[in-house]
């Protein structure tokens, strides 16, 4: 992983990894990384990559160097490259000189048919019974893509003595079962199966004396996890949320994450992709209001030479870059409709179409949405659209403000002084002033207050060496009160709209939503339509 090392003369001060897509830095809070100083613009530069290739480019009136010379337009990085900000060199490093933090891989969880997530996930739990035969009521829930049933050494091992080893298999795909025929005879309707079958919910099967039925069950789940990724904290709040991502890393389907400027979504997207059975593809991160609205097919799509003025190549969309991997698009509620039309359209399975020719591709990309705009009031407007957001909301999340999770400061203050240098210590003096802070900018802004008092203090934070924005000093943090993705009243008159549009035919109403039918039967069911 690429980096930045801070240093003022001979004094090395903090190292900072740097992410795939644009980094900030600045006099700004705003910015990702924030340094102090007259000589410093708010936004002084910004630095893009996509993990091989770095660009940086100066937006200050001061201006910036690098390796000496001063940087006019977008700038290559190299391994080495030092750069200069007012009173600070910062050396970039390159891919594999900053090693990045360690996630354990969870396994796809293609045997769950998810129904819904938000504040807990509800999944489809494939099982098998007995219903005739010796284990009469038994129950096994089936957890694994793949269970072989019968003797002694299968899966699931029945106490019929007639049964072979591996008598039959079951495939699980999202919840939905298929027969397999094993190295016994297996009965399906009154005849032997010779290929794979799928089995119907309550469908029974026979092998040697036994009757076996198989359905399903919804099983509502609240993991809780002490980290995701590099996110920590210890309040019950974050708990659940680590434990709900770190499950849904382990399904393939959209995550909308839900929460205020500063709060971690960029962070959040990062530990789904690294906790994934994607984490050895590629991360690629779009800032959605970073793109005017006609060149939104060309980042996202890619186009063909001779397409429009100024293509003179061919150039790959983020569709391209992220196949086989995940695909993060922040500030979601940023798109304007015409974009979020086309979108849907991917979203949908329609594969994707370079601007310039009629040719559809079908990279295998995994979406991770981010907003802190209210998409409910936006749909309830009509400046997003309804389809679109029901396809992202299956699995969402909502990261908490900092202010609603003051447990986790006393941790979280070591931990990021520690990130700008490895020997930063904290006074009782100065925590007592961390803690008694509102932090309307929340992660952010206790990130960059730490970040300014190591670079104006050293290592060991005083009270003195604190330096708050007046700006996020005074401004007012009212607690939000409006209703967020899974709010009760408002899915449920949606739904009855849609219901009434199609009639009432289920299987109408969940190709419009982008669900399954099952899924759709599930939120009736829990909002009172049934």
């Amino acid at each position: 992983m690429a980096g930045l090392l801070f240093y003022r003369g001979e004094m090395r001060l903090l190292e900072y990894r740097l992410r795939p897509g644009r980094t900030t830095i600045g006099r700004a809070d705003f910015c990702d990384v924030s340094l102090p100083g007259e000589s410093i613009s708010r936004t002084h530069c910004v630095i893009d990559g996509s993990g091989q290739e770095w660009l940086l480019t100066d937006r200050s009136r001061h201006g910036t160097t690098i390796d000496g010379t001063r940087c006019d337009g977008r700038t290559a990085l190299s391994d080495g490259s030092r750069i200069g900000i007012g009173e600070f060199t910062l050396v970039f490093r390159g891919a594999d000189a900053i090693a990045p933090p360690t996630s354990d891989a969870v396994p796809l969880r293609i045997h769950e048919e998810l129904l819904s997530a938000g504040d807990a996930m509800a999944v489809a739990q494939a099982r098998l019974t007995v219903v005739d035969g010796e284990g009469r009521g038994e129950r096994f829930y089936l957890t694994r893509p793949r269970v072989s049933i019968g003797g002694p050494g299968s899966t699931i091992v029945l106490p019929e003595p007639s049964l072979k080893r591996d008598h039959c298999r079951l495939r699980i795909s999202r919840g939905r079962v298929m027969l397999e025929p094993g190295e016994g005879q297996t009965w399906l309707d009154g005849r032997p199966i010779r290929d794979i079958t799928p089995v119907l919910p309550d469908e029974e099967f026979r092998i040697g004396a036994c009757v076996l039925r198989v359905d399903t069950e919804p099983l509502v789940i609240t993991p809780e996890a002490d980290r995701f990724g590099e996110m920590i904290g210890v309040s019950r709040e974050m708990k659940k949320v680590f434990g709900l991502l770190k499950r849904m890393a382990g399904h393939d389907d959209p995550i909308l994450i839900i929460g205020d400027s500063g709060t971690g979504k960029e962070l959040a997207a990062h530990g789904v992709h690294r906790h994934s059975p994607r984490a050895d593809g590629p991360f690629v991160p779009i800032n959605c209001g970073a793109i005017a609205s006609d060149l939104f097919e060309s980042e996202l799509f890619g186009h063909v030479k001779g397409a429009f003025t100024g293509a003179t190549t061919d150039k790959a969309g983020a569709f391209q870059e992220a196949d086989g991997g995940t695909l993060f698009l922040d500030e979601l509620g940023e798109l304007p409709l015409a974009a979020q039309a086309k979108l849907l359209r991917v979203l949908s399975g329609s594969g994707v179409r370079r601007v310039g020719t009629f040719k559809l591709e079908y990279p295998d990309v995994r979406v991770v949405a981010a907003t802190n705009r209210d998409l409910v009031q936006m749909v309830r407007s009509g400046t997003f659209r309804s389809d679109l957001f029901f396809r992202l909301e299956t699995l969402f999340i909502t990261l908490p403000p900092l202010r609603k999770r003051l447990d986790d400061i006393a941790m979280l203050v070591p931990h990021l002084a520690r990130q700008h240098n490895a020997a930063a210590t904290i006074t009782p003096e100065a925590m007592a002033i961390l803690m008694a802070h509102p932090w309307p900018g929340n992660i952010r802004e206790l990130s960059n207050v730490l970040r300014r008092a190591i670079v104006l203090g050293g290592p060991r934070v005083i009270p003195e060496s604190l330096l708050f924005h007046e700006l996020t000093a005074v401004v007012s943090v009212p607690p939000r009160s409006r209703p967020g993705p899974g709010d009760a009243a408002s899915e449920r008159e949606f739904l009855t709209g849609v219901l009434q549009r199609h009639s009432g035919n289920r299987s109408s109403v969940a190709r419009e939503l982008g669900i399954s039918r099952s899924g759709l039967i599930y939120r009736m069911k829990r909002l009172g339509l049934m």
